[in-house]
């Protein structure tokens, strides 16, 4: 894996953590997103990148690595996102840890996908540190 293969635009949305099933509750299911933005990267050279999330209103500026893997850590990347100054975002910091999901071989109509979580690393607006979610981030034509 190389930043290469994170660039371009993905559209991003991540689920807060709650193991209680909808049980086919469309409110319920719709009460598990955290958050629905875009994710752009473009490769600084073969192993960091850089980007945005941008979520209409606002949004983090990102900075990047590949990790080469251990076995704590699987090969995968990982994102500090910061708010813009002078924005509504300024002071915020976002961490994110993820990987690309398996490519089937035989999958039919497959979009590559980044799977991960994300935590709130800096509290704001009244929100605490250390807040976790899950993402899902899938690439865009």
């Amino acid at each position: 894996m190389t930043s290469a293969d994170l660039t371009g635009s993905w559209t991003y949305r991540s689920f807060r953590n709650d193991p209680v099933p909808v049980d086919g509750d469309p409110q319920k299911a719709i009460d598990l997103f955290f958050a629905e933005a875009e994710f752009r990267f473009e490769a600084m050279t073969d192993l960091e990148f850089k980007g945005v999330i941008d979520w209409g209103s606002g949004g983090l500026d990102l900075v990047g690595g590949i990790n080469a893997g251990s076995i704590d850590t699987p090969v995968g990347f990982s994102i500090v996102g910061i708010g813009r100054p002078g924005s509504q975002t300024d002071g915020w910091q976002y961490d994110y840890n993820g990987c690309i999901a398996h490519h089937w071989p035989n999958g039919v109509d497959q979009v590559p996908s980044l799977v991960g979580t994300v935590i709130r690393a800096k509290p704001h607006n009244g929100a605490p540190a250390g807040y976790t979610a899950s993402f899902i981030a899938v690439k865009r034509p």
